[in-house]
């Protein structure tokens, strides 16, 4: 491990050299390049830096407690030695984690899909719910929110909503939310005043770029016609909506939030190419060994991850075991503590494999 950290701090010294060449600036390509490596390997950089300096601490205060006869000068060594050593445990584990491999998506935007499943009316209701906490979770991160799809049920509810999160480490921080996630309440139309359950679905896909996902025109049929729904002027007057179907893999897009046949057709695209990224995603992942794969990993789409409970006013994420009353304020989009107990366990999870091989 330590000859790597030697090897990325030589590394980083090269960055910052280069970075101060005179003609660096005029090559873009290039400036951004080493900008972002200089970026990716600044926390790992400066850990390290710590770590080397307690270490020297540390043989600094033994030196100290050999050679010093006076009582309160060998007092301080022994505090300050406890500390040292203390704090080397810490940035040692802080380093492993690190250095373990970086997810290659994380730094990416997201495209959110939400589904009402089971339930009715009732998980269309949630899915609008749970739309508006990942809505106040990326405002309250300063990330941009872009509707890209959307089918109501006429009370207020989605059957499907599609939207996407612009931030950086979107998908790093969002990446766990992908699966079942079910509710536990009294239903407003319920009149006997029974709990009902209802789920709905979350996937979460890193938006992919051109060179990510080639789409070959000959795999697509694009179909153009009048918006519908509530909306303004345009919708009913002009062929703005946009419906992309790929015939390879049976996917159909439909946009028509925005006015312009133009933009709506961009979006379409974007959200096709991330479909078909997450599609090469899930087959590189289900090809992989079971145990290289992470206990926590990024959420199969069956599989039921959190269950909110109204009665309770409890959340429970099942795949850490992790039992929260704080309702209202997760619905509100405080959801920090969960993700980062979950990026927590996925790191622990990955620590235990590498120490198995």
């Amino acid at each position: 491990m330590f000859d790597k950290l030697e090897d990325l701090l030589i590394r980083f010294e090269e960055i910052l050299s280069e970075l101060q060449e005179p003609d660096v600036a005029n090559d873009q390509n290039r400036f951004r390049k080493l900008m972002k490596e200089q970026n990716d390997l600044t926390p790992i950089v400066e850990a390290y830096k710590e770590y080397k300096a307690c270490k020297q601490a540390i043989a600094d205060s033994l030196e100290m407690l050999d050679e010093e006869s006076d009582e309160e000068l060998k007092e301080l060594a022994k505090e300050e030695l406890s500390e040292s050593k203390k704090r080397v445990e810490e940035l040692e584990h802080e380093l492993k984690i690190l250095l373990l491999p970086k997810d290659p998506n994380d730094d990416k935007n997201v495209i959110v899909e939400i589904r009402a499943g089971a339930g009715g009316d009732e998980a269309a209701l949630f899915a609008a719910e749970i739309y508006r906490m990942y809505l106040h979770y990326a405002e309250g991160r300063r990330w941009k929110v872009e509707m890209i799809s959307l089918n109501e049920n006429g009370i207020g509810g989605f059957k499907e909503c599609v939207f996407m999160i612009t931030g950086q480490g979107a998908y790093s921080r969002l990446k766990y939310e992908s699966g079942v996630h079910r509710v536990q309440r009294v239903p407003e139309t319920e009149s006997g005043g029974r709990i009902h359950t209802s789920t709905i679905t979350v996937a979460i896909m890193p938006e992919a770029e051109d060179v990510d996902v080639v789409i070959d025109d000959k795999d697509i049929r694009i179909d153009v016609m009048r918006a519908s729904g509530n909306g303004g002027q345009c919708v009913n007057t002009t062929d703005s909506a946009v419906r992309l179907t790929h015939y390879p893999t049976g996917i159909v897009i439909y946009s028509q939030t925005e006015k312009s046949q133009l933009q709506n057709k961009e979006k379409a695209f974007r959200l096709l190419r991330s479909k078909l990224y997450d599609l090469e995603m899930e087959k590189k992942q289900a090809s992989e060994a079971e145990a290289r794969r992470s206990q926590i990993g990024t959420g199969d789409r069956s599989e039921k991850i959190r269950t909110y409970n109204f009665p309770q006013g409890r959340v429970t994420d099942h795949r850490i075991k992790l039992t929260l009353h704080k309702l209202d304020s997760i619905l509100n989009g405080d959801l920090d503590e969960i993700i980062d107990s979950l990026t927590a366990a996925d790191q622990a999870a990955k620590l235990a494999n590498m120490n198995e091989e």
